[in-house]
């Protein structure tokens, strides 16, 4: 798997850890016990037809509209599930992880999940995640920070 490779050679520490099959990211903060503010999701978006990878909360659902006028677009839209696979190809589809700097994609991070000291997402594949410091992250990625996003009801 391309992140874990990337993270042995960054030399950042980091918890590989196993657990059954999930398939949302809330499944996956709760097969590692953790809130669902530390998980982040990857959502990866078309922005006037550039692909952008867009990290947010588990707890938290993408609002479009903000992000299309934050970015100064005319348009955004989520990307649909083949291009995903056809851009994340050593993953499985849905698991990809929060690095899209590893796949030619630029990455916006929601600034909810930035308060965060720590942060978990899915490694490639829907049974193991990563848990590494949040400020090990934002230095590997680099994304732009911005308020994309608002917390899902129960």
């Amino acid at each position: 798997m391309r992140v874990i490779k990337f993270l042995d050679d960054s030399a950042v520490t980091y918890d590989l850890t196993n657990h059954t099959p999930t398939f949302t990211a809330q499944q996956v903060a709760a097969a590692e016990h953790e809130p669902g503010r530390y998980v982040a999701k990857p959502v990866i978006v078309k922005a006037d037809g550039r692909y952008m990878m867009c990290v947010l909360a588990a707890c938290y659902k993408i609002d479009l509209g903000a992000l299309k006028k934050q970015l100064g677009a005319e348009h955004v839209e989520l990307a649909l599930e083949n291009e995903i696979g056809e851009i994340f190809e050593d993953c499985e589809l849905g698991a990809e992880p929060p690095f899209g700097n590893l796949y030619g994609l630029p990455v916006i991070m929601d600034v909810a999940l930035r308060k965060d000291d720590h942060i978990i997402f899915q490694a490639g594949t829907h049974d193991k995640a990563i848990k590494m410091s949040m400020d090990d992250f934002v230095n590997l990625v680099e994304p732009k920070v911005l308020e994309f996003s608002y917390h899902m009801s129960s």
